[in-house]
């Protein structure tokens, strides 16, 4: 196992021991590992990949000039420029059996949408503005003169690149793959993420609590996200906080995943077994970031896997996995500038402060009023009661403000909604 050097980092947010969200985020995308490793699955079974070289299409598409409505094909230059005009009805062109030979002057085909176009024709007159009667179809001039026709390789030309590598397929892009006559993809391996939780407070779900004792509720929140992101999970439990088990642990997740993310044991005032084993195994890139909740985050690395410290509060563990895990993953999986979850301009109907120098991640419903506009209203305390409701979200107030009253804000809406309850916030 390689060991990274070992790294202090400056702070640029209001508080100058800790990064500012932003920051923070850059500097872990432009830190992590990046898988190289390629498979070539079924396009079935590339649905969340990332596409690991350029897919050129072999073929155009559409693969030949076709009608894009049904209709009657003809050639343009032949349309009355006044009154009306006749037109003998010589065939008939399916998308799945073209009409066969050339269309003569004054003759015209009756076409299906997604027809080939029969040769000597380069219009389609909508079949509502033809009079049709025995196998003679009268034109007015007034007929609109659009092609309603669809050119080869419109959409994707031969020899174009269709999907370029660090492209997320997604239902779409199985489609078009499908339409190019792709059955398998090359793709990036998934990342291999190991995660467990510290502290002797934890008991599985099922056992009888004692004094002082909580359930592991953070193992199945992470398992939920991390399942949802589609990577290689491997899950080592709940870690007593020991130092040789914390070490073990450690070590053992170090030597099989791409990165690695724990819960818990990262606060200031914790057992620092987590910080000391970190920085024993690796290096330390970053402690705390000037937000809340989720201020104790630590990133670091353990020989060349990534480290996730996230906080034991059951809130902060959402917003930093969708502030930096869920990307710095997305990163590790091949994509060149992974996004974040969606983000809405909405009025605040609650007052909700800040500190300047601190991003502050309140959960909040999301709405619309009675002019359709979008608001947001905070539910309260940082627990996760209210996380499966339909209009779940959270709320950002940047670093640079002090206070929102029926203003506009930053409304995010993320992509899983996991797990109703209370489960108190695990140290």
């Amino acid at each position: 196992m390689k060991s990274s050097a070992k790294s202090s980092t400056p702070a640029s947010s209001g508080d100058p021991k800790r990064l500012s969200v932003a920051d923070a985020r850059a500097r872990i995308l432009a830190d992590v590992p990046v898988v190289r490793d390629v498979e070539r699955v079924a396009v079935r079974e590339s649905l969340g990949r990332v596409v690991a070289q350029d897919i050129v299409s072999p073929i155009d598409v559409p693969a030949h000039t076709n009608s894009a409505v049904d209709g009657y094909a003809l050639a343009r230059d032949e349309l009355p420029k006044e009154g009306v005009r006749e037109f003998r009805i010589v065939g008939s062109a399916l998308a799945g059996r073209p009409y066969i030979g050339a269309v003569a002057r004054g003759d015209c085909v009756q076409i299906m949408t997604g027809a080939p176009m029969p040769s000597g024709t380069d219009i389609v007159v909508l079949r509502e503005q033809a009079a049709v009667r025995g196998d003679t179809a009268t034109i007015q001039y007034e007929a609109d003169r659009a092609r309603n026709v669809r050119k080869a390789g419109e959409d994707i030309a031969k020899g174009e690149i269709a999907l370029p590598a660090g492209k997320e397929i997604m239902a779409a892009e199985l489609g078009m793959l499908a339409s190019l006559g792709f059955g398998v993809v090359p793709v990036y391996r998934r990342a291999r993420v190991a995660f467990f939780s510290t502290g002797d407070e934890l008991r599985p779900v099922g056992e009888q609590l004692e004094a002082g004792q909580i359930y592991d509720s953070n193992r199945y929140t992470l398992f939920g996200l991390l399942t949802r992101l589609g990577v290689e999970i491997r899950d080592l439990g709940v870690v007593v906080d020991k130092p040789d088990d914390v070490r073990a642990a450690f070590a053992e997740a170090a030597a099989s995943a791409d990165a690695v993310i724990t819960t818990g044991g990262v606060s200031v005032g914790d057992a620092d077994y987590v910080k000391e084993t970190v920085e024993a195994l690796g290096a330390i890139r970053f402690w705390q970031v000037a937000m809340r909740p989720g201020r104790p985050f630590v990133f670091g690395k353990l020989g060349d896997a990534a480290f996730f410290g996230l906080p034991g509060n059951p809130v902060a563990v959402m917003v930093t996995f969708y502030q930096f895990v869920q990307p710095a993953l997305r990163r590790i999986m091949g994509e060149p500038s992974p996004g974040l979850p969606p983000t809405f301009r909405a009025r605040s109907l609650s007052p909700l402060r800040t500190r300047v120098g601190r991003t502050e991640f309140i959960r909040g419903i999301l709405g619309r009023d009675d002019n359709g506009e979008l608001t947001v209203r905070s539910t309260g305390p940082d627990n996760l009661t209210g996380f499966h409701d339909a209009g779940y979200g959270y709320t950002e107030i940047n670093e640079r403000t002090r206070r929102y009253e029926d203003r506009r804000t930053d409304a995010h809406r993320p992509q899983q909604h996991l797990i109703p309850g209370k489960p108190e916030a695990q140290g």
